[in-house]
C-alpha cells in the first residue's frame, strides 16, 4: 500500500469533489434560489477552477495528507466537517456577501445549500477509500513496518496478544531488538534484528514505521533513553498500557484500527502549524532567492576577486535523523583553510576574508541555503546544522544535544540569535541551551519573532 499513491488519489478525490460541489452549488443557486437562467460564464470556469484550491489548502493546513493510511472513518468525518464548515463560512464572506439579493433568506439557504453539497460530495469518496484502506490493515493485507524493543516476556506477550486479534492492528512485524537478554519464545516467531545500541541504523535499514516499547514498567530510566532516542523520527512510538503513569504528560491516547497501546506524541507543534511552517519555508525562500539575484551576483564578484576559490563553500553537514547533507555558503575563508582538519572560526580568525568578515557579521554568507530549505535539507528556523565531527564531541559531554538532529536544522536559530558562532566546544554546548528552549517551544510565532531578530542583525551588522 503504497504511502504517496494513496496521497496522490485522495488529494485528486478532493479535488474533484470541490470542483463538482462547486459547480452544483452554482447551478442550483441560479435556477432554484436567485430564480434566475443558468450561463456558463467566466464566473463559472473561474469558480471551478480557484474553489477547489482554496478546499485543498484547508486540507492540507489539517494534515489530512500528512499519512492518509494512518486515517479512519471517524476521524475522516470529523476532518471533512470541520473544513467544510471553515470553508463554507470563509467563501460566504469572500465570494457570496456582496451579491445583489431579495432577502437575507437567499444567504442562508446558499450557505446551508454549500455547507451541504460540499460536505456530502467530499464525504462519500473519502469515506469509500478510508474503508477500503482499514478493509485491508484489518485482513492483515497493509500496514505499517513495525519493530518490537525488548526481548523479555512482556515483549512475546504483547506479540502474541496483536497477533491473536480478529481484526489486524496495522503492525507487520519486521522483528525486535533487545536491551538485556533474548527471550528464546520470541526468537522462535521473529527475527532478531540486534541490539538498543544500533536502534537508528535498524530503522533505516528496514525501514520501520512504528516502534512498540515492551520493557518492564520499572525500568523508567531504559523507558526514557529509549524514547529520547527516537523521538524526533518519523517512527510512531508505541508504548504498553501501564505505562502511561511513567510518561504521563507526553502521551496520547491512540485507538487507530484498534491497536490497545498508547502512543507517545512528543511533537509541540500542531498539524497545521508544522504544515504552515513548511508552506512557509518554502514560499519565502522562493520569493528570497528571485527577489535576492541582484544581491547574489554583487555577492559572488566579491568573493571571486576577494581570493583564490570557488564562489560556494559545500560542506557535510548533520540533517533531520542523521542524514547528510551539502549545505551551501558563501566562501569567506581563503582556500585550504581547514587542511589540517576540522576547526571553528574566532573572532579575529585570519583565515577570513575581508569580505567574508563583512557577509558573517550580516550573515549574508548563509543566503544560498534558502536553496537548501526548497530541497527539504532545511528549515528557515531551526536548530543549526554541525559537522559529525562537533556533535560527537558535544554528545559526550551532553547526550541531550542529540535531541536538536531530530528535526530540520535552521538557517537562523534561537541559539544563533543569542549566542551567533561558537567558536569552540564549550561555547556551542552554551548555544545549544538556547536551541533545547527552542526545541521544546515550538511554534510559528516564535519562528517569527527568531527571523525578525535576524533581519535586526542583518541590518545593524551586528552578528558575532
Amino acid at each position: 500500500m503504497n504511502h504517496r499513491l494513496l496521497t496522490i488519489l485522495l488529494f485528486l478525490i478532493d479535488w474533484a469533489s470541490a470542483s463538482f460541489a462547486w459547480a452544483a452549488f452554482y447551478y442550483l443557486r441560479k435556477t432554484e434560489i436567485e430564480k434566475v437562467p443558468f450561463d456558463v460564464n467566466e464566473i463559472f470556469y473561474l469558480g471551478v477552477l480557484v474553489i477547489p484550491i482554496a478546499w485543498l489548502f484547508i486540507y492540507l493546513l489539517q494534515g489530512t495528507y500528512q499519512d492518509v493510511r494512518r486515517l479512519y472513518r471517524s476521524r475522516i468525518i470529523y476532518l471533512t466537517f470541520v473544513a467544510t464548515l471553515i470553508g463554507t463560512i470563509g467563501i460566504f464572506f469572500v465570494f457570496l456577501l456582496d451579491d445583489e439579493i431579495n432577502g437575507y433568506q437567499q444567504y442562508y439557504t446558499a450557505v446551508l445549500l454549500l455547507f451541504g453539497l460540499q460536505f456530502i460530495l467530499t464525504l462519500i469518496p473519502r469515506f469509500i477509500l478510508i474503508s477500503w484502506i482499514v478493509h485491508r490493515v484489518h485482513i492483515r493485507e497493509a500496514g505499517f513496518k513495525t519493530l518490537i524493543i525488548g526481548g523479555s516476556q512482556r515483549a512475546v506477550e504483547i506479540y502474541n496478544e496483536i497477533k491473536e486479534l480478529p481484526k489486524g492492528t496495522g503492525h507487520l512485524f519486521e522483528g525486535f531488538i533487545n536491551i538485556n537478554g533474548v527471550d528464546k519464545d520470541l526468537e522462535k516467531e521473529l527475527p532478531y534484528l540486534g541490539h538498543i545500541d544500533h536502534v537508528e541504523q535498524i530503522l533505516r535499514e528496514h525501514k520501520i514505521e512504528e516502534v512498540i516499547i515492551a520493557v518492564e514498567s520499572i525500568e523508567h530510566d531504559k523507558i526514557k533513553k529509549i524514547v529520547s532516542r527516537l523521538e524526533g523520527g518519523d517512527v510512531v512510538i508505541n508504548a504498553l498500557p501501564d505505562m502511561y503513569d511513567i510518561l504521563s504528560g507526553s502521551v496520547e491516547m491512540n485507538n487507530i484500527f484498534g491497536a490497545l497501546l498508547i502512543g507517545i506524541n512528543s511533537e509541540v507543534m500542531s498539524v497545521w502549524q508544522l504544515t504552515l511552517k513548511r508552506i512557509l519555508d518554502l514560499s519565502i525562500s522562493i520569493i528570497s532567492l528571485i527577489l535576492l539575484i541582484p544581491v547574489f551576483i554583487v555577492l559572488a564578484a566579491l568573493v571571486k576577486f576577494s581570493s583564490k576559490g570557488p564562489i560556494f563553500f559545500l560542506q557535510d553537514r548533520i540533517g533531520k535523523n542523521g542524514r547528510i547533507f551539502k549545505i551551501i555558503k558563501f566562501r569567506t575563508m581563503y582556500l585550504g583553510s581547514e587542511k589540517n582538519g576540522p576547526q571553528l572560526s574566532s573572532t579575529n580568525d585570519k583565515r577570513i576574508t575581508r569580505i567574508g568578515r563583512f557577509m558573517r557579521k550580516t550573515r549574508l554568507d548563509e543566503f544560498p541555503q534558502f536553496w537548501n530549505v526548497i530541497k527539504g535539507d532545511m528549515s528557515l528556523v531551526g536548530p543549526r546544522p554541525e559537522r559529525q565531527f562537533y556533535i560527537d564531541q558535544i554528545a559526550a559531554i551532553e547526550p541531550q544535544f542529540l535531541e536538536l538532529t531530530k528535526v530540520r536544522p535552521g538557517i537562523t536559530s534561537w541559539g544563533q540569535v543569542k549566542y551567533g558562532y561558537a567558536e569552540n566546544v564549550e561555547q556551542m554546548l552554551s548555544r545549544m541551551k538556547f536551541d533545547l528552549i527552542y526545541l521544546k517551544n515550538r511554534s510559528i510565532s516564535l519562528d517569527v519573532k527568531i527571523m525578525l531578530f535576524t533581519i535586526l542583525i542583518i541590518f545593524k551588522g551586528s552578528g558575532k
